[in-house]
């Protein structure tokens, strides 16, 4: 598969879903970007944003199973990986599939779950398997996990730990449209719950694509000083004076991986500075913690992240 290929897709992807879900192209760019580069995603926007049907929309169009799970404080562990019920014809117990086992997993407020619960998505999110009775359940090199939280109702919420924010490979903020954006959803959408069977929306790729997308995306190249430059990002993370704890080592390779996925769907078959600067605050700015006089200040993460790029000089 070429480049070319990936980058038609993505196109097309945005075209598609433009058509449902305004004013968020570049979002659906970097979701797409992200299921090529094996990772997840962190939707984080106050209700009626259209994060759900967001999600909706590309599990439809990339023709990936979906499911939805409502996080709740009552949520247990089983309720998403699933357990194992006993069957008194046969005498034996049989395994009774949770939610989990999808292809696009939709977690929604995965914040308002206890951590024993937020726990279950932890070896399914790394590893795409999940391990009951002892027995490991692959599922599937497509799986893809999309999470929202809202940012500014904190009662009865449980603050992701560091563990399970690693998981996810972008943190993406969704704000509100542009006046234009409205404008055509009031004139679209005429149902108060959007109905994605009105808009005919069709399967852009096949199963085989994947492997042979992620191939490709492997193959993009990132040359020597690309990679000193993501290198010395990410290391600046550590040495600012307003992070009490900078990005891992982990987060180099996924700031290289997700540059090269970002590349192959904008049509390129190598990474320039500008896919590093376009990815580094969604990848990064959820890794870092503030030091406490940062958080009395007022200091955003994301400033923060924004501040050290435009201080390490981009390779030409």
């Amino acid at each position: 598969m070429l480049v070319a290929e990936i980058a038609d897709v993505g196109k097309a992807l945005r075209e598609q879903i433009a058509r449902v879900v305004m004013g968020h192209d570049s979002r659906v760019e970097l979701l797409f970007a992200s299921w090529l580069a094996a990772g997840h995603v962190l939707l984080e926007g106050v209700p009626g944003t259209a994060k759900t049907l967001l999600a909706r929309s590309v599990a439809k169009s990339l023709q990936l199973q979906f499911r939805r799970i409502q996080f709740t404080p009552d949520l247990m562990p089983a309720d998403v990986l699933g357990t194992s019920l006993f069957d008194f014809q046969s005498g034996r117990f049989t395994l009774s599939r949770g939610p989990i086992f999808t292809e696009l997993l939709l977690a929604d407020e995965i914040n308002r779950t206890p951590p024993k619960t937020q726990s279950a998505l932890l070896e399914a999110m790394q590893e795409r398997s999940v391990t009951l009775d002892g027995t490991t359940h692959a599922l599937g090199e497509a799986f893809f996990v999309i999470a929202t939280q809202n940012p500014i109702e904190q009662e009865g919420t449980y603050p992701l730990p560091e563990a399970q924010l690693d998981r996810f490979l972008l943190k993406l903020r969704i704000g509100y449209p542009s006046r234009d954006d409205e404008l055509r959803m009031a004139s679209v959408h005429g149902r108060t719950v959007p109905d994605l069977d009105g808009f005919a929306l069709q399967p852009l790729v096949g199963n085989e694509f994947l492997l042979a997308a992620r191939a490709a995306v492997h193959g993009v190249r990132i040359e020597e000083d690309v990679r000193s430059y993501v290198v010395d990002i990410v290391r600046a993370t550590r040495e600012h004076a307003a992070l009490r704890c900078g990005a891992s080592p982990r987060a180099v390779n996924m700031l290289a991986a997700a540059s090269r996925a970002l590349a192959a769907v904008q049509g390129m078959d190598y990474v320039i500075p500008d896919h590093v600067q376009q990815l580094a605050v969604s990848l990064l700015a959820h890794r870092v913690v503030l030091t406490p006089a940062a958080e009395i200040e007022g200091q955003a993460a994301t400033a923060v992240i924004e501040q050290v790029v435009q201080q390490i000089k981009a390779p030409r």
